[in-house]
């Protein structure tokens, strides 16, 4: 198995796993998010609990993508792995890193388009992880201020623009911007560009067939329309500042996914949340909720316990444990039939649950290209011809070394 990585091909094998001194597998589960290590750390251990063949032990550090490529460099392939789906996890499936899970049954519980999700991210038709658990991104409101002001939440852009010009005009704030983050400039940029372009763009940009100068013009001009929104330091604020502010009230709107309600409520246990697809466009019928894989689960192609590893993945997928850990996490499961019961969430269940749902841009994105740079100076800018032309060639530079 070839993992093509600064030009260099490398044999990997995978050194994860071994007989423990307790005649257990031992199998090692490396997971990305820091903020989920307490909650894999309950299944973790309930999974060791309830049968006596196999020992799970869950790895995860600081820049955990950066020490997995480290360790694949080096031949240490750990037995699972949590991933995002993004390029870093489209690169290692293509490099044949993973176990094919097509045929496994378990995939009769996940919804189909997550499923799709996955393939599509990884340029495959082979299903090289499992989707586990799922995130969205979009806007959160204050209902309270809401309701004191009489406003309704917008289905269409052009609504969307009229209630931020109506807060605006009261002397409050519509948006808070938390731009000084480079990746909170491409919030949102992940609801605009698949809901008016579709992810098709991106299969077909591998392909060469379309370019961002030719397609991605509106998504720029409004990109650059919410900052007539926001506060007086817009690039000044970060993802903390935001957070607090927004639960503080001090705006009305805060353009972001739903991984920050937890933390807002930590500032504030007692704001009255909402939260709605971003409305990108004119006909609310058409209008996607940004809806995309946060956690998939893959098995490393040499490991020799792939069916203990197995064993763990259907474990988490069980009903009970899927509905445990989202609702600490404050996600979405990829199982049909898990559903997340908190309130600031009820306004876009019905989209998930009817399938009306598109993934996030920046997983088809090579993170070579720098997006959130990009976005970032663009927005600081303003000027669309530089802009999408740099995105293009940031692309095509990427394109060219792989």
């Amino acid at each position: 198995m070839l993992l093509i990585a600064g030009g260099a091909a490398l044999m990997l094998t995978a050194c994860g796993s071994s007989e423990g001194a307790s005649g257990k597998v031992q199998i090692e589960f490396f997971q990305n998010k820091p903020e989920a290590k307490e909650s894999f750390d309950k299944l973790v251990e309930k999974f060791n609990q309830e049968q006596s063949e196999i020992e799970v032990t869950q790895v995860n550090p600081p820049d955990a993508e950066t020490v997995l490529k480290t360790r694949l460099v080096k031949n240490d392939v750990p037995d699972i792995m949590a991933l995002g789906a993004t390029d870093t996890f489209s690169l290692l499936s293509q490099s044949g890193i993973f176990m094919d899970q097509t045929d496994q049954e378990m995939i009769d519980l996940i919804n189909p388009s997550y499923i799709q999700m996955v393939k599509d991210v990884s340029g495959l038709e082979e299903l090289t992880g499992i989707p586990f658990a799922t995130n969205a991104n979009g806007i959160m409101y204050n209902k309270t201020l809401f309701r004191e002001m009489g406003l309704e939440v917008p289905k269409t852009w052009d609504d969307l623009i009229a209630t931020a010009e109506t807060i605006k005009d009261a002397g409050k704030i519509p948006f808070y911007l938390t731009y000084k983050d480079d990746w909170q400039t491409n919030l949102a940029f992940n609801a605009l560009a698949p809901n008016l372009e579709g992810i098709d763009f991106y299969l077909k940009r591998r392909d060469g067939e379309v370019t961002f100068q030719e397609r991605y013009r509106e998504i720029a001009e409004k990109q650059l329309k919410i900052l007539d929104y926001g506060h007086s330091d817009n690039f000044g604020k970060t993802y903390a500042d935001g957070n607090r502010a927004f639960a503080n009230g001090d705006a009305f709107m805060y353009i972001q996914g739903t991984w920050a309600i937890p933390e807002i409520r930590k500032a504030n246990p007692n704001i009255e949340i909402g939260f709605f697809p971003f409305p990108t466009g004119n006909d609310p019928e058409e209008i996607k909720l940004v809806n995309g894989i946060d956690t998939l689960l893959t098995v490393s192609e040499d490991t020799e316990h792939q069916a203990e590893a197995i064993e763990f993945i259907k474990f988490l997928l069980r009903e009970d444990n899927m509905k445990q850990y989202i609702d600490e996490q404050n996600l979405f499961a990829a199982v049909e039939g898990v559903t997340q019961d908190d309130s600031s969430v009820a306004e876009i269940l019905p989209y998930i649950e009817r399938g009306q749902v598109t993934d996030f841009a920046d997983h088809y994105i090579p993170s070579a290209v720098q997006l959130n740079s990009i976005v970032q100076e663009f927005l600081q800018v303003g000027d669309i011809d530089a802009y999408l032309k740099k995105l293009d060639e940031e692309w095509d530079k990427v394109a060219n070394r792989r």
